[in-house]
């Protein structure tokens, strides 16, 4: 029986991610020609009028093959190492491919902190923005050599997610080495149904997802957590199968199989879409009459409405806002450092002087730097 066709409207910008068990086939160097048809099709995606970020994975995959490195290294140095090794082929292969149809393509490292700083998430969607009204691809990827706690956005999914939001894309395509997303890990039941259509923010996804490969760090858990965020912005995101013929030229015409993730909420502002990409550093627990004015009223987080916080967090830095039954529900800029918070937490505002000793501000969170989720 023939598939049902993926029929959206894919827009005029486009992220596309092509993850590392398709750029190196499965560790043994780059796939050289299956990069070759990727570009082709982005080349004529481009020559249409579209305009197109590619994040790729494979500079550490790429390394290890370079450097004969059979299983992907522990330790960060070694992963660094690899990757720094790797980026030279990865961006040698995609500079002199892309030149074949007389396009400029620029690379574009980022890391988690480019996207915690506003000063630097702004200077980097106006690099984006520019070099794709001059007509160049981007070609983004993990600046794994200078990350200092892990190498981190899981298979650039997540990455390519927050540049979907960041250049305010249309369409997320994320290539992988399976047909989609399935009820059920295919590999494991044969009879597992392939996931068709459905919302971004459809709780269900999650216990569908697998996990990766070891060349990637992916799977489609961090596709699903990908296809979320990027809804924010109101990109629809494709995952699919990298392998077929034409995917990328075919999915543009809404007749290739996949799964298709609907951005079918309402879209996000600039700056809460920018918030709810961080990273958050602490939890805090909210009683239901917080939850409540939080979600249906819009209200900013007094410190009456907290049960409870954990973690390590100073002033101005994203913490997770959790239900009772510890589901996050929202994300924020917090106006107090951890201690302060526990301290006043489930007290009223009018007793934060007697407490910490000054007169700080009346929210634990102003609505203006919370976010629902």
């Amino acid at each position: 029986m023939k598939e049902p066709e993926l029929r959206f409207d894919a827009g005029k910008t486009w992220v596309i991610k092509i993850g590392s068990s398709l750029l190196t086939d499965d560790g043994a160097g780059l796939a050289t020609e299956s990069m070759s048809r990727w570009v082709e099709q982005i080349a004529n995606l481009h020559q249409a009028g579209l305009r197109i970020v590619l994040v790729s994975s494979g500079a550490v995959a790429e390394g290890m093959s370079r450097l004969k490195i059979k299983k992907r290294p522990r330790s960060l140095p070694m992963l660094q190492a690899a990757a720094a090794v790797g980026q030279m082929g990865l961006v040698q292969a995609y500079e002199s491919l892309f030149q074949q149809y007389d396009l400029h393509t620029a690379q574009i490292l980022l890391t988690h902190a480019d996207f915690r700083s506003r000063e630097r998430y702004i200077n980097a969607r106006g690099t984006l923005r520019n070099l794709l009204d001059m007509g160049v691809i981007p070609v983004v990827n993990e600046n794994d050599t200078v990350v200092t706690d892990e190498i981190q956005f899981g298979d650039n999914d997540t990455l390519a997610a927050l540049v979907a939001n960041l250049i305010e894309a249309t369409t997320l395509l994320l290539l992988t080495d399976q047909k989609g997303l399935f009820d059920q890990d295919p590999r494991k039941t044969p009879n597992a149904n392939l996931i068709v259509r459905r919302s971004a923010n459809d709780a269900q996804l999650e216990g569908m997802a697998s996990g990766g490969s070891q060349f990637g760090r992916g799977g489609m858990v961090t596709k699903v957590k990908a296809g979320r965020i990027a809804a924010r912005g109101g990109a629809n995101t494709i995952i699919a199968d990298g392998r077929s013929e034409n995917v990328i030229s075919l999915v543009l015409e809404g007749k290739i199989t996949g799964t298709l993730l609907l951005a079918d909420r309402a879209v996000l502002v600039s700056r809460k879409q920018w918030l709810a990409g961080l990273d958050s550093k602490g939890r805090i627990y909210l009683d239901s009459g917080a939850v409540r004015v939080i979600k249906e009223k819009g209200r900013s987080l007094l410190p009456v409405g907290v049960r409870s916080v954990e973690g390590s967090f100073t002033r101005g830095e994203i913490v997770a806002c959790l239900d009772e039954s510890g589901k996050e529900i929202a994300r924020g800029l917090i106006n107090y450092n951890q201690a302060e918070s526990a301290a006043i937490c489930g007290r009223s505002s009018l007793d934060i002087e007697t407490i910490l000793g000054y007169s700080g501000e009346e929210e634990l969170i102003h609505r203006d730097n919370l976010v629902i989720i």
